[in-house]
């Protein structure tokens, strides 16, 4: 109960690493509030898995990249808990287009969720944290891609190398607040995202020998991390980033 009383918002959490992060930040004791995109059913389920286990949650659709949607997402969260104390820029899309591919259609698109959520998100809750004067935690959830190249997401890539940035750049000007800022990097994590590209068992097979700890990524694996970096245990915790990959990137031997 390392986050009882906070108030936490997870954007994207109808599904996937958003899902077990709210889930886990409940179970530490926070009031969360699952932004989704329109995913009504899947964001009750999340809801009700929260409530299951005894705690506080409520679901607002809200898509990141539209300001207005963002504007209304965290007056909703207000308007029931007073306050946000916590914030986990989740949201994210990643489409497997080849290069020549890429349109300008769908380079924005990927940009205006992953990236220019992340800024109206934080944006939104740093003014509450502010003018609330306690301070607060931003955790966004950049990736190993802003790290490496990836030849089917090169449109993908840069807006994750832009949130771990964009989270480093929070961290000056919001430290002097009380307000920490630090970034998530997951290596390859089972999801819904990437389910479809590993149905092939040879490129299942071939990704998992890579990972030094013998398995891809669970959702739960994320949800800890954002557990810990929400916590009073994380308070000089400050612009940094955690790679959370079982030792993909280091194995390159």
């Amino acid at each position: 109960m390392r986050l009882d009383g906070k108030v936490a918002v997870v954007t994207g959490a109808s599904r996937g690493i958003g899902r077990a992060i709210a889930i886990r930040l409940a179970e530490e004791g926070a009031r969360v509030v699952i932004d989704h995109p329109g995913e009504e059913e899947a964001a009750q389920e999340v809801v009700e898995a929260i409530q299951d286990r005894g705690g506080t949650a409520i679901a607002v659709a809200a898509d990141v990249a539209d300001p207005e949607a963002v504007k209304r997402l965290f007056q909703e969260t207000v308007a029931r808990f007073e306050t946000v104390d916590i914030l986990v820029n989740n949201a994210g899309i990643c489409p497997f287009v080849s290069w020549f591919d890429v349109t300008v259609e769908i380079w924005d698109r990927i940009h205006h969720v992953n990236l220019r959520g992340a800024f109206l998100c934080s944006q939104a809750a740093s003014r509450i944290m502010v003018d609330h004067h306690h301070g607060g935690r931003i955790i966004s959830l950049s990736s190993i891609s802003a790290l490496v190249g990836g030849s089917f997401q090169t449109a993908y890539t840069p807006t994750k190398a832009g949130v771990k940035s964009l989270m480093q750049s929070l961290a000056i000007v919001l430290g002097p607040y009380g307000i920490t800022c630090n970034s998530i990097l997951p290596g390859t994590i089972l999801t819904d995202i990437n389910r479809d590209h590993y149905r092939d068992q040879a490129i299942l097979e071939r990704d998992t020998v890579r990972v030094p700890l013998g398995r891809l990524g669970k959702p739960e694996d994320i949800a800890g991390v954002a557990a810990f970096l929400a916590s009073d245990d994380a308070a000089y915790i400050n612009g940094a980033e955690i790679l959370v990959d079982g030792g993909l990137f280091v194995n390159l031997q």
